[in-house]
């Protein structure tokens, strides 16, 4: 992932963040995080998820694909300086936004006269409206498991993680990129991603957590004491040592 994503073991960075602790922070916010429900609810890549949907059937207007992969490729694309400047729901909104513009929804000029016509002096007539299928969704969910899991480590196996060529989006923690570590445990199935993301995931695989020593990651500046670094990595992102040699 893109730099401000991972900020791990990045030096010369400013003081502690100020984390923001509550969910939401303006009542628009709330709606930004209905849309976005609504269109995974809504999504084509339901076609394949487990419940099955019989998405083809469904009559919407919306005729597109949107995952959590989607959602983030549009924060990572966004310019770090931008990143930093918004608030978390503020990205979710600039994303969705740009979604739709580039896939003729919606126009920029159409989106203009519509926040004219939602000015705060202005009445909304907004509508609220949940879609069958939405609430199918709310209650059953989909899953990216597509099969029991068909491992190539076990647990215990030391894994070099690989250094796959960067891609607009990735699961890969960059700090973690060329790092030795253990694998402590299996999950039970094979997870597809959904999206393909360039970098080798997005077809059903295994998802291991691995553990690292903190004095592999950041060396001499590591902090002591018992400690120890977990990830969850898709089996594409782990090597065997042995192919070292």
């Amino acid at each position: 992932m893109k730099l401000q994503h991972y900020l791990g073991g990045l030096e010369g960075l400013p003081e502690p963040l100020t984390l923001e602790k509550r969910v939401f922070v303006e009542e628009w916010e709330k709606r930004i995080f209905g849309i976005h429900v609504a269109m995974m609810g809504l999504s084509n890549h339901l076609g394949a998820a487990l419940p099955a949907y019989p998405i083809d059937e469904v009559p919407t207007a919306f005729k597109d694909e949107w995952t959590w992969a989607d959602l983030r490729t549009g924060a990572e694309a966004m310019n770090p300086f931008d990143y930093f400047k918004f608030r978390y729901y503020e990205k979710w909104l600039g994303g969705i936004t740009q979604f739709f513009i580039d896939k003729g929804y919606v126009t920029e000029e159409e989106l203009a006269q519509r926040m004219t016509e939602l000015a705060p002096d202005a009445e909304a007539d907004v509508v609220p409206a949940i879609d069958d299928q939405v609430i199918a969704y709310l209650r059953l969910g989909d899953s990216p498991r597509r099969d029991v899991a068909h491992p190539k480590f076990a647990v215990g196996a030391e894994v070099r993680i690989t250094n796959v060529p960067a891609d607009a989006h990735s699961r890969l923690p960059g700090y973690l990129r060329g790092r030795v570590g253990t694998v402590e445990r299996v999950f039970e199935g094979d997870y597809g991603y959904f999206t393909h993301t360039g970098d080798g995931i997005g077809d059903p695989m295994p998802i291991y957590i691995v553990e690292f020593d903190p004095a592999e990651i950041w060396g001499p500046r590591a902090e002591g004491g018992p400690l120890k670094l977990y990830a969850e990595l898709f089996e594409a992102y782990l090597a065997p040592i042995e192919e070292e040699s």
